[in-house]
């Protein structure tokens, strides 16, 4: 068959049933990426004669005779596509993981199109971004601003890999040709919770390229947890890389090692196994109960009661609640309830791992490579001089990666067979075996005198960990946090994590506290009209103000400083632009009109111990090279890193190279989460810079004779008094008598500040059909120092979106066996560019005392006040409050209807 892809012509045969996707890939156009394998994403558009296509559900043979083009033949750097070029200078992307198919959609695009997006983007997903800078790039509007020399804090420079993302050039996890590679797949268990009692092989061993299967009887018998945290005692060892139990459907029971992808599948197909099933449990209070099955028998500390399915309970309380009730004047109570959210990162968790050397080295989409490596040298009891984990670009991770699921059996096959294995998930495992959020259920209980002070809060949370406590205990203490932004004399929390036979949870966005900031700061709406107050109103008089003790859980001393009221410049931010903002209902007839409001603090970073080292050396090119062990997964962190040397070397970042997320390249770093990335990292690239530039100027002031306190660095020079130096001469100077201007620096997640935001929404909602339309929404933050205005958009924007699907659309179903019942991107339904508005970002003007350069990392947070606010504006509208999420139609829908019937009785 003749081909022709990006102008170049040859004869190839592509595989029976072989898509055009995997197809080019194996030609090495690695600008297409999978996404889905179902044409629901778009990440893998190419052009076949001009057109877009979806080409994971394209037949390969379909192309043949006609003009094949993929991002990679659009343009490349120096030589961009006119819309390659939009999407740089917008910018268009955060992770970039999606960029490729946008452009290839956006690019065919007539000027009825662009002005329809919402259509002429359906097919085209983003997970990151929330549309707006997509639309931006579309639109030709450019965002990325140029920096001076020693001024690049607070200028919105483009990212670093902004070219090689725009143009498919930069490298994903995948996006590599490896000789000889082995390819893994898993079979999973079809039962909730059972024990193994046999497994036959033989059948999938004498398929054609099948090299090996593992099972429980293969692997080390070290438990492990697969959370990643720096301190591994937070998390219960509860797991094994093969168990012969499994407790959820889509455990992993044993694993193929084939030639092919397909050898690999069909070895799964036919492994034989004899289950003896045993009792199940899905619901946590059930759980919890005397006589319910009982799913662990460990001997771990850490777990509180494996009898009653316990993983970790806290009871806390300052001051009397039921003392604070009797004194109140009005008292509600309602219970609150959150599903579980899948992350939906495009890219899916996939690891290639082989030896080399005597060594493992494994390369990897996570957000810790440092603490995978402590893992793996753990697991298979090897010294950490012995393990290597990097990663390249990362395609979205939102917590999702701050996990070892997919390490682990690439490395034990790996070490194994002494090849190159490589295991990808699939986008359906991702949903059925990838750690979403925790279901929670919250019962709130709050006092308040008729003035609107709170004299009681009282906070009952059970938390639903799955079939395993990655993240159960971590995530159970963030939640304290919806308990901290109020002031109240007494207070008592109560929370439990617990076991049931369902695919575990684990970290997403907001960590902990996404699901109690939808119960407390609903709870605190509904006292606001059982009070006639306002909701503005009784929110600014009792929220925790500079002096008052952050009390959460406890009333002991923490290492959390709240010096500024960010969180009441917020309120009033919000409350003076929603009266500002226009309030048209949508044509027609039927829509009921509403506005809500919801708040929310968030610590800038984990209590967990959080670590980064960072080094930056001047070579001999003049270039710094930055050294930083923060993987880049969309939330900019690598950008606002260079901005911060450039701007303590008196540089610009074209001058700053950077090196990241490679164990034998970069010092150790805890993990791009919870917003340390900024925080932790952020100090730790500013130590390292300010350190080299000391040296230079010491060394520079001993050269010339002038004093220290008289010389500065610039661009390419050291200003001594009136004489200026070459950098080109120092350096020479230094080398000569064995110097190198090079410094390493730690920073550490302690002490720590607080973020403050608030969410506002003016919606509409259909009394017929339940839809809503949200009409405006806007967001305050306290983000102190903006390094970078245009990422900081970017990521409430993001945000934003993220807690729209949270609240409105997003429905990880469990059917009454326990199993997932709509695992793929249609059915499960994440934001569109249709679903998602343009927020309006209002930022606190402030500066943070211990975040680098005055900043504070606030991705994580922005996404905690969006549901309450939402279900505010639900109940403002229709006067019926809705308390389970999410809010589909068909829910409101139908509460609608009984309301009516209720009042009509």
């Amino acid at each position: 068959m003749t081909y022709v892809v990006n102008g170049r012509s040859f004869d190839e045969e592509p595989g029976p049933g072989q898509c055009l996707r995997t197809f080019l890939r194996s030609l090495g156009h690695f600008g297409v990426k999978k996404g889905c394998d179902a044409g629901d994403c778009g990440a893998c558009t190419v052009w076949l004669d001009g057109f877009p296509v979806h080409s994971c559900i394209t037949p390969a043979f379909r192309a043949q005779g006609h003009e094949v083009t993929t991002i990679e033949g659009l343009g490349a750097p120096g030589q961009l596509h006119p819309v390659q070029r939009q999407f740089r200078d917008a910018p268009g992307f955060q992770c970039g993981f999606c960029t490729a198919g946008m452009i290839m959609t956006s690019a065919t695009f007539t000027e009825a199109q662009k002005a329809d997006l919402p259509r002429a983007l359906k097919g085209n997903l983003c997970r990151c971004t929330g549309y707006r800078a997509i639309e931006d790039a579309v639109k030709d509007v450019i965002g990325i601003e140029s920096a001076t020399p020693g001024k690049a804090v607070g200028t919105s420079v483009a990212a670093p890999a902004g070219d090689e993302v725009v143009t498919g050039r930069a490298e994903f996890t995948m996006d590599t040709a490896v000789e000889g590679l082995l390819h893994l797949k898993v079979l999973h268990s079809p039962h909730a919770h059972a024990r193994i009692v046999s497994v036959d092989k033989s059948a999938a061993l004498a398929v054609p390229g099948v090299q090996r299967v593992y099972t429980w009887q293969d692997v080390p018998p070290r438990r492990f947890s697969t959370a990643i945290h720096t301190d591994h005692l937070v998390d219960p060892d509860d797991t094994y890389i093969l168990d012969d139990t499994v407790r959820f459907v889509g455990q992993r029971v044993a694993a193929v090692v084939a030639e092919t992808v397909g050898a690999a599948e069909e070895g799964c197909r036919r492994i034989e196994v004899e289950y003896e099933e045993l009792p199940a449990v899905f619901d946590p209070e059930a759980a919890m109960a005397a006589g319910a099955p009982q799913l662990h028998r460990t001997d771990d500390p850490f777990v509180r009661d494996c009898v009653r399915n316990i993983l970790l309970e806290m009871h806390s309380h300052i001051g009397d609640v039921d003392a604070g009730f009797a004194e109140a004047d009005v008292i509600h109570e309602g219970t609150y309830s959150s599903p579980r959210v899948q992350h939906a990162h495009l890219e899916t968790h996939g690891s290639i791992a082989w030896v080399e050397d005597g060594r493992l080295t494994v390369r990897t989409s996570s957000q810790s490579p440092s603490i995978a490596k402590v893992k793996l040298a753990h697991l298979f009891a090897l010294r950490p001089d012995q393990v290597r984990v990097f990663c390249k670009r990362v395609g979205g991770g939102f917590g999702g990666k701050q996990e070892v699921i997919s390490e682990d059996l690439a490395a034990l096959a790996a070490l194994d067979t002494g090849r190159p294995v490589c295991f990808e998930y699939t986008r359906e495992e991702e949903f059925t075996t990838a750690s979403p959020r925790h279901p929670m259920k919250l019962t709130v209980r709050l006092g308040a005198k008729a003035d609107g002070t709170l004299t009681a809060f009282q906070v009952r949370n059970v938390s639903n960990t799955g079939a395993y406590g990655n993240h159960g205990g971590e995530t159970l203490y963030a939640g304290g946090a919806a308990v901290m932004i109020y002031r109240c004399p007494n207070k008592k929390y109560d929370a439990f994590s617990v076991y049931t036979n369902t695919v575990p949870s684990g970290a997403l966005r907001g960590y902990g506290m996404t699901q109690p900031a939808f119960a407390v700061e609903s709870a605190m709406d509904e006292l606001a009209r059982a009070l006639h107050l306002d909701p503005f109103e009784l929110r600014r008089r009792n929220i925790v103000a500079p002096g008052d003790p952050l009390v959460a859980l406890h009333d002991g001393p923490d290492d959390v400083m709240f010096n500024e009221d960010g969180l009441g410049k917020c309120i009033d931010l919000v409350e003076h632009a929603m009266a500002r903002a226009a309030n048209e209902p949508p044509h027609g007839s039927g829509w009921l009109m509403g506005s809500g409001v919801a708040s929310s603090l968030h610590e800038t970073a984990p209590p967990t111990e959080h670590l980064s080292e960072a080094w930056v050396t001047l070579g001999d090119d003049l270039v710094y090279e930055l050294a930083v062990g923060t993987v880049e997964f969309g939330e900019g962190t690598s950008t606002a890193h260079v901005q911060i040397a450039a701007n303590q070397l008196g540089t610009t970042p074209s001058r700053i190279r950077l090196v990241q997320s490679d164990t034998d390249r970069t010092g150790f770093d805890t993990g791009a989460f919870a917003s340390a990335g900024l925080f932790v990292a952020g100090n730790a690239v500013l130590r390292a810079a300010n350190a080299v530039r000391d040296r230079i100027l010491e060394f520079a002031a001993a050269h010339t004779g002038v004093h220290v306190v008289m010389c500065s660095l610039g661009d390419g020079e050291v200003v001594c008094g009136d004489q200026h130096v070459p950098l080109t001469e120092l350096v020479a100077l230094a080398r000569a008598r064995g110097i190198r201007f090079t410094a390493a620096r730690k920073a550490y997640g302690s002490p720590r500040s607080v973020v403050s935001n608030t969410q506002g929404f003016k919606i509409a909602v259909h009394q017929v059909t339940g839809e809503i339309r949200i009409l405006y929404s806007v967001q305050a933050t306290d983000a102190a120092v903006v390094i970078n205005p245009a990422q900081v958009r970017g990521q409430v924007e993001g945000g934003v979106a993220q807690g729209i699907g949270f609240a409105l659309t997003e429905n990880y179903h469990v059917d009454a066996g326990g199993a997932m019942a709509n695992p793929n991107l249609r059915n499960y339904r994440i934001p569109t560019y249709a679903d998602v508005p343009r927020t309006e970002l209002l930022l606190v003007k402030s500066a943070d005392s211990l975040g680098p350069m005055g900043s504070k990392g606030m991705a994580e947070c922005c996404i905690n006040p969006v549901a309450p606010a939402l279900a505010n504006a639900l109940h403002d509208a229709t006067g019926v409050r809705y308390r389970a999420l999410p809010l589909t139609p068909e829910r409101i829908y139908s509460r609608l209807r009984e309301n009516r019937s209720i009042r009509t009785a």
